[in-house]
């Protein structure tokens, strides 16, 4: 934190630091640098190089030879969560005040746990703009915030039972349900067109969605300049999705050959959000019925086919954990985990980090910003002692976070 004259200071938004004896990850390449320095003033990379804090009058950290990757960016996330279930209905109950304490709080584990950068895909209450500001203005730590508001559902539709959703019927009404969203900051719109998980009285390949409102949504935001990504489990309502332009795909659950290889043309990309599917020990630490977790647990197979399909197409796989980003789970945090995941079944290791760095970069047209270690780029960076293009588990490791020059996290004070 910064202080002036003794007031009671804000969390510092932007920093300047020089990172000693690190050992850069070159997303891009998939190679690891000699031991070198990285200078950063006023939040960007000034310079990279061995002699890089000469003449610099800027704090300095010693890394001791630690591997550093660009700051992970989160595609499928809900600070607002609320699954069925003992907890989601305490999450429910807050109200307005209790939302955003629980909401900030999330924000500033998941900085902790190595998410520079977030894509929420459906909050409640519109909270998420708040606490986007609240970040941006130094109020609460937290990562960078790209938003989709509410996401946009028919009547009775998937996760319609709360307020991270707006109940939309019609072409008109989706139509409106994309400006309602924009006129209130969203970065970009997410439609709920099939069934899922977490609906009880659904199946994941129940279609929900006309093919005029999908049309209508999509449409109306891209002529409004925002990408769409929708929440989609069945393959025949995927392809026509695709067939009208959408941009992204979460979960993809029941995924073809033929609809891989028409979200690959098209240049869709997929959340796979694979975590969800095996999380049994995260729906028992909060009491999630035992439907929920059968229909979970059912789908996880066809669910790994699905991605594999999608990778053998050449989709392009974006990091996303549903999940809380920071949550302990099963010897690490859900965003790890899900990073190994992904990795186990089928993408190699350079590619599992650019999925977690430079192509969520990408899909957000923040690529020139951030997403990779290079001058002129934001200073969002992690580091750990082991190199993840060797063991992608080396993330379980992730002992330091920078957000635009501000170191937020460094375990070595605790050694």
């Amino acid at each position: 934190m910064t202080s002036v004259g003794g007031a009671v200071p804000r969390w510092a938004t932007r920093g300047d630091a020089v990172l000693r004896n690190v050992r850069v990850v070159d997303v891009v390449d998939g190679t690891v640098g000699p031991s070198t320095s990285i200078l950063v003033r006023d939040g960007l990379i000034e310079r990279i190089a061995e002699d890089a804090s000469e003449g610099a009058q800027v704090p300095t950290a010693d890394l001791d030879g630690a591997y550093v990757l660009p700051g992970l960016i989160n595609m499928h996330t809900h600070f607002s969560l609320s699954l069925p279930g003992p907890s989601g209905a305490d999450v429910e109950a807050f109200g307005e005040a209790g939302l955003a304490l629980y909401m900030a709080d999330g924000a500033r584990r998941t900085l902790h746990s190595g998410v520079t950068t977030v894509r929420c895909v459906a909050e409640k209450g519109h909270a998420d703009f708040a606490l986007r500001r609240a970040i941006d203005a130094g109020w609460v730590q937290g990562p960078r915030i790209y938003t989709a508001g509410r996401a946009l559902a028919c009547t009775g539709g998937h996760g319609s039972g709360s307020d991270d959703t707006l109940e939309c019927d019609g072409a008109d009404a989706f139509t409106h349900g994309v400006r309602a969203q924009i006129k209130a900051g969203a970065d970009l719109i997410k439609l709920m067109i099939s069934g899922g998980i977490a609906g009880e009285h659904e199946t994941i390949s129940t279609p929900q969605l006309t093919r005029d409102e999908m049309a209508a949504a999509i449409s109306t935001a891209h002529a409004w300049g925002r990408k769409v990504t929708a929440h989609a489990g069945p393959a025949d309502v995927i392809a026509e999705a695709v067939s009208l332009g959408i941009d992204g795909i979460e979960h993809g659950y029941e995924l073809t050959p033929d609809v891989c290889a028409a979200m690959a043309a098209q240049g869709t990309a997929l959340v796979p959000t694979l975590v969800v599917t095996r999380a049994s020990a995260f729906f028992d630490e909060l009491g999630v019925p035992a439907w929920m977790q059968e229909r979970s647990l059912g789908a996880g197979e066809r669910h790994v086919a699905s991605y594999r399909m999608a990778l053998e197409a050449g989709v392009e796989v974006l990091l996303g954990s549903d999940m809380p980003p920071f949550w302990a789970f099963e010897g690490t945090t859900a965003v790890v985990r899900e990073l190994e995941h992904m990795h186990a079944f089928g993408l190699d290791r350079a590619a599992t980090l650019r999925a977690a760095t430079l192509s969520p970069a990408r899909w957000l047209g923040i690529d020139a910003q951030t997403g990779s270690i290079a001058v002129g780029k934001r200073a969002d960076l992690i580091a750990m002692r082991g190199n993840p293009l060797d063991d992608i588990s080396a993330l379980r490791g992730i002992g330091m976070v920078m957000k635009n020059g501000v170191i937020v996290r460094d375990d070595r004070e605790n050694e």
